[in-house]
């Protein structure tokens, strides 16, 4: 049976969380943006690999004739280079600006916008040999180990069957005219590239979920670190305990000295139970001075029969002034009419005069 103090059983609290994000420690693969990179690059050059392929002929046409260009002059040689240049850049450019954005959503996706320092500082734990030693030969490196060869052993099996299905169609390829032959590799290419991304997008996923299961089990703690983390963030719950009833003593003493004072105590007639106090002279209109829920009403209505306060029983009315009242609210216009009919009642009965101007 685990302890209290040295066995890490409970899961980490939302606060070790976001010290271990500041600190750096976030479940992260770097093969899933490598995958996703690779697999979208082999959309772009599915949709337009027609056009990369005219501009990398044309590229080479002007590069062929460079030693023509150097016969004019050195700024038609510098022309001609520059113009190749930007043949590289629109062949290149798709698949970096599609790569870098790639990778860059990839990463937010796994751990969100986090800048921190703090795995650039310096450490000794990462010069140590010891500790360097102890990493090398952990459950951690072993599982890498294991997912860099079945990555490769994957890959090498994919390829070796696309290639094979290929054969055929390989053989007959020197009956083929110049781009029937690029394009035949080109399906090739695709084919197996599009295989492997996808094998490599599994594989990343699970590496995904592993650095997730594999952080959340860094970062379990004990009960007795739940606790003192919880006392941290919400105060000792000894001193929790003893404030909440000083803030219940508080609450009798004002609704002993509140009760007595008031006109009628409305009631549920079992659950709820709201004094209301109303002076025509110096108040808008009546207002709640005491209200409360379960033993709280029973006190109410028990100190109201001790004061010959009266209780009368107002089931929609005693829950709309739970819900909309607190304890110094005045009574909302929606409910003036219906609290001016119970005031006139006690009134009457008490021998006092009414006057609806401020209630109805």
């Amino acid at each position: 049976m685990p302890s209290d103090t040295g066995d890490k059983t409970e899961a980490p609290t939302p606060r070790r969380l976001q010290e271990a994000r500041e600190k750096g420690q976030v479940a992260k693969s770097t093969d899933l943006a490598a995958a996703v990179g690779l697999l979208a690059g082999l959309m772009l050059l599915n949709i337009y690999g027609s056009d990369i392929l005219n501009n990398f002929m044309e590229m080479i046409r002007h590069c062929l004739a460079l030693d023509k260009i150097a016969v004019a002059g050195p700024d038609a040689f510098d022309q001609g280079w520059r113009m190749a240049l930007r043949h590289v850049g629109a062949i290149l450019g798709p698949f970096l600006i599609i790569i870098m954005v790639v990778a860059l959503v990839i990463n937010l996706l796994q751990v969100g916008f986090n800048l921190t320092s703090t795995p650039l500082a310096p450490s000794f734990d990462k010069i140590s040999p010891l500790s360097g030693l102890k990493r090398l030969f952990s459950l951690r490196s072993a599982v890498r180990l294991i997912m860099s060869l079945s990555k490769v052993g994957i890959i090498g099996a994919i390829a070796y069957i696309t290639i094979k299905n290929f054969l055929p169609r390989l053989i007959s390829i020197s009956t083929l005219t110049f781009l029937e032959v690029i394009g035949e590799g080109a399906h090739l290419m695709f084919v197996l590239g599009l295989r492997m991304a996808l094998v490599l997008l599994l594989l990343a996923i699970i590496d995904y979920a592993y650095q997730k299961y594999q952080m959340m089990k860094d970062l379990r703690m004990t009960r007795e670190e739940v606790k003192e983390e919880m006392k941290r963030m919400e105060g000792d719950p000894i001193m929790r305990q003893r404030r909440r009833n000083v803030a219940r003593q508080l609450a009798a003493q004002r609704m002993s000295q509140a009760v007595p004072k008031a006109d009628v105590v409305i009631t549920n007639p079992t659950h709820l139970a709201i004094a209301l106090k109303y002076d025509q002279d110096n108040m808008p209109a009546p207002k709640v001075v005491a209200r409360g829920a379960g033993y709280m009403a029973q006190r109410i209505r028990e100190i109201a029969l001790e004061n010959k306060v009266p209780v009368i029983e107002r089931k929609p009315l005693a829950q709309a002034l739970y819900k909309a009242c607190d304890v110094g609210d005045f009574v909302p216009p929606e409910l003036y009419k219906t609290v001016a009919e119970v005031l006139a009642y006690v009134f009457e009965l008490a021998g006092k005069g009414f006057r609806r101007t401020a209630a109805g």
